[in-house]
């Protein structure tokens, strides 16, 4: 059996896979609408009223900083790309043997990612993003919940 095929009694995956699965999903959904309102306020002329709380918070700020791309690509849509990819991971390719770790692997890169933004908010522009900081309570989560599915599947 090459790594790409499912593995045998895959319908069987366990009720608590299942939910962990379906939590990763919907925190991916989750993910991708929050980057998804980034990518929006990216490319907005316009004031965010909702993300602008005091001096300290102001998304428009984040968003628009020399630091919101990376080689020309807007860092909200990786955002909205990244959650894809997991979305998939737990939805369509749920069931094949190398998921677990993928799951885990790209939670752990993206939470990086999240780390490294988080960073450059507090202490160079020193201006906090709501958005962003949603954004890595979703994809910190995804990672723990990764990390319990690989725990609990022993795969690959």
């Amino acid at each position: 059996m090459s790594a790409t095929e499912e593995l045998p009694g895959a319908n069987t995956i366990s009720t608590d896979s299942r939910i962990l699965f379906l939590a990763i999903a919907t925190l991916a959904v989750a993910g991708m609408v929050v980057s998804a309102v980034a990518l929006q306020r990216h490319y907005a002329k316009s004031a965010t009223a909702f993300c602008e709380v005091g001096e300290r918070f102001n998304c428009d700020i984040v968003n628009r900083s020399e630091y919101s791309s990376l080689m020309g690509i807007p860092v909200a849509g990786i955002g909205v790309v990244g959650y894809g990819m997991i979305l998939v991971l737990a939805t369509v390719w749920r069931s094949r043997r190398e998921t677990p770790l993928r799951l885990l692997v790209a939670a752990l890169a993206g939470l990086g990612f999240a780390l490294w933004l988080t960073y450059v908010e507090g202490y160079v522009l020193e201006t906090w993003c709501i958005l962003c900081l949603s954004s890595l309570g979703l994809i910190g989560t995804i990672a723990v919940l990764a990390g319990l599915v690989k725990v609990r599947t022993g795969k690959l």
